[in-house]
């Protein structure tokens, strides 16, 4: 009966939200519908205690909604019950990382070794995977040498990559540049990227992210435009363009429009729509639509009820 009672109390939420009930977990963390995705993977991995790649999407759920050590559990476990499968240290690496970001020095310390140790045995158990190579790239070019960072290693990467993702590669290359503040190289690099990406929204939104760290901020908005009408190759990019309007505080009808597009071409997990939202709310928000902004607040906390940003963005346009 209890699980009998689950089921219905799961059906009555997903129908509450719009999504409909055969939608599978991946499909609820694409579509950002996070509350939902926790709830049915709990009672996945409940009733399959050996799911692993239950336990994997549990924990990029708990990634979503930044609980950091729910999260690590999940993929901890996921990869325990198959250590063989590169996905799940992909993941566990990214969500050590995203806590060693979020800790103190002693702490983020262990656990950036711990989060190398996964890319690397993500690298080692399918050498072809350039994602993971990105990744580990990007920990070792950001990391410092007394947890196992080193520029050297990440240019090995890139080296490796250029034959799998030449894209992929110039952007490894153009961090490196940037961190050394050659932003000559880095610069020559990213376009290299957009190049080789026959100029999709992914390469165009990182030369505009790097204008922004150089404080080159029309050109930053220049290449935003660019991504309003450039081949979508990764739909995230399209959010993360929107957010360098809002946080610079430039051109918020661009950023809206970038936001309006994203959710045309489809939302997918690595850009969770919860976010989206909020960031159309504060664009809104900018432009004095305070009744607009409070509904896009209102639509990210119907996907994900306990995101704190967008509590207190609702809190602030509705007092």
């Amino acid at each position: 009966m209890r699980g009998t009672a689950i089921f219905f109390l799961v059906a009555a939420l997903l129908m509450v939200t719009g999504v409909s009930l055969a939608a599978s977990p991946q499909d609820l963390l694409a579509s950002g519908h996070v509350d939902e995705a926790v709830q049915v993977l709990e009672q996945q991995v409940h009733q399959a205690p050996n799911d692993a790649g239950g336990y994997n999407l549990l924990c990029r759920a708990y990634l979503m909604m930044e609980e950091w050590d729910r999260g690590i559990a999940n993929c901890e476990r996921a990869r325990n019950l198959d250590s063989k499968n590169s996905l799940h240290s992909v993941w566990l690496g990214r969500i050590y990382g995203e806590k060693a970001d979020h800790a103190g020095f002693l702490s983020a310390a262990g656990l950036a070794k711990k989060s190398r140790t996964a890319f690397e045995r993500a690298v080692e158990l399918e050498p072809r995977n350039w994602e993971a190579r990105k990744d580990l790239a990007e920990f070792y070019f950001s990391a410092p040498g007394i947890v196992g960072g080193g520029k050297d290693k990440a240019r090995e990467q890139a080296d490796t990559i250029r034959a799998l993702n030449p894209a992929a590669a110039s952007w490894v290359e153009g961090q490196i540049a940037e961190k050394n503040k050659d932003y000559g190289a880095a610069e020559r690099e990213y376009r290299a990227a957009i190049a080789a990406s026959h100029s999709g929204v992914w390469a165009w939104t990182e030369l505009a992210i790097f204008f922004r760290h150089v404080n080159r901020l029309d050109e930053m908005e220049k290449a935003l435009h660019e991504v309003e009408t450039a081949p979508v190759d990764h739909h995230e990019a399209l959010m993360d363009a929107a957010s360098l309007l809002m946080r610079t505080g430039r051109d918020s009808a661009l950023g809206i429009r970038l936001l309006r597009r994203y959710f045309s071409v489809g939302t997918v997990e690595e850009g969770p729509a919860f976010k989206a939202h909020e960031y159309w709310g504060q664009l809104l928000e900018r432009q004095g639509d305070h009744h607009g902004a409070a509904q896009e607040y209102h639509a990210a906390l119907a996907l994900f009820h306990n995101y704190h940003r967008a509590q207190e963005d609702l809190t602030r346009v509705e007092h």
